[in-house]
């Protein structure tokens, strides 16, 4: 992929999850606004999650016969009318209503976007190209949070969601320059192809490990600004944002997994790491103080996005032939594991405390530290 591409890739990836994550650091505030209650306000983020644990497995079958960049323009368009349409400062249900809709559009952006960049690099730098996407994705993921709060801070929350979907309409523009993309088309491909899929060595595992793994991460990063709430006595659109600044930690990692590959001479061994450096970090979110959950959240993110920077190339490797379909189901699971993470955990929150909450997450780590464990080392397809 030349400079321009990977620019115009890399913008649209940005906005793409700028647009998904920018209403978590303002549920605290959109609580008191609208008058709902912590779980109820959550829905906001849970609601947009819940069609991503579906929707890509269509998308990937879609890929079969769209071109990529048609789908990336169609759906980089309507997330720019949806984010304007919030940019109007809706009531409650109508700001749900369309965040859902904006759920059902997000995996066409989110799997368009994997299988462009992964059938469009050489076959010896998948993992390299797949990780560089993960990086963009967590910078993504970061700059929604900061830049939501912040704005939110200096001006309205509107003001950002105007922002935001004048971003996304120019991205939509842009995306046009984007060459012509037979190479991203596959061989048409039925739903009977996912039984034979998820036989194959190691597909199976990873879907399991990366659900595990996004459960715990959507559970704290959920629920996070309310305990920063808790603590500092106040809801902080910009403080809470500040939580985040650990989040770019997953950028380096995710640039180092293949260096970190080499090291330890296979993806299963790194994977296993970061899945026993984010239980470690989990455990340190018991602590009752906003330092230490600050510091925490740095190596909390470098545990998960080591999982998730190794993650997709192992996939794309393991089944070359249906990448449209294999990276559906990896979103899929991914968000599966995000939508029941996001509120599931708040029921031991609200029976329990904090403590039960935290130690419910770590029983989910122990669970994909077991998969990954009793797990062999799988020859790749070819």
């Amino acid at each position: 992929m030349n400079g321009k591409n990977f620019v115009l890739i890399g913008c649209a990836v940005l906005l793409t999850f700028t647009t998904f994550y920018a209403p978590q650091p303002l549920l605290p505030l959109l609580a008191q606004q609208f008058q709902v209650s912590e779980s109820a306000v959550a829905l906001l983020v849970s609601v947009t999650m819940a069609p991503l644990s579906i929707a890509p497995i269509a998308y990937g079958f879609l890929l079969a016969s769209v071109p990529a960049r048609s789908m990336l323009i169609a759906a980089a368009s309507a997330l720019a009318i949806t984010s304007l349409v919030l940019a109007t400062g809706p009531g409650y249900d109508v700001f749900l209503i369309i965040r859902l809709i904006q759920g059902l559009i997000l995996p066409a952006m989110m799997t368009g976007l994997m299988t462009y960049v992964a059938a469009t690099a050489k076959a010896d730098q998948v993992t390299t190209a797949m990780a560089t996407y993960v990086a963009m994705t967590i910078a993504g993921g970061f700059l929604g949070r900061a830049f939501s709060g912040h704005v939110a801070e200096w001006l309205n929350w509107p003001t950002m969601f105007g922002i935001l979907g004048g971003g996304l309409g120019l991205s939509a523009i842009s995306l046009c320059w984007l060459p012509g993309d037979a190479q991203t088309r596959f061989g048409r491909v039925s739903l009977n192809v996912l039984p034979g899929l998820l036989r194959r060595p190691g597909l199976a595992r990873a879907y399991l490990t990366i659900f595990c793994a996004f459960f715990v991460f959507a559970s704290l990063l959920n629920y996070l600004p309310f305990r920063v709430s808790e603590l500092a006595g106040t809801a902080d659109p910009a403080r809470i944002s500040l939580m985040y600044t650990g989040y770019m930690m997953g950028i380096v990692v995710a640039l180092l997994a293949r260096r970190l590959v080499r090291i330890l001479a296979s993806e299963r061994r790194v994977v296993l790491a970061g899945l026993v450096i984010y239980l470690l970090a989990t455990l340190c979110f018991l602590t009752p103080s906003i330092l230490v959950l600050f510091v925490s959240m740095f190596v909390f993110c470098a545990g998960m996005f080591t999982v998730h920077s190794v993650l997709p190339g192992v996939v794309n490797q393991l089944a070359p032939d249906y990448r449209g379909v294999v990276n559906g189901l990896y979103l899929s699971a991914y968000y599966l594991g995000g939508t029941i993470g996001s509120f599931l955990p708040g029921l031991l929150l609200s029976l329990g405390g904090w403590s039960l909450f935290i130690a419910g997450l770590a029983a989910v780590l122990l669970v994909a530290i077991t998969t990954v464990y009793t797990g062999t080392e799988q020859r790749r397809a070819s």
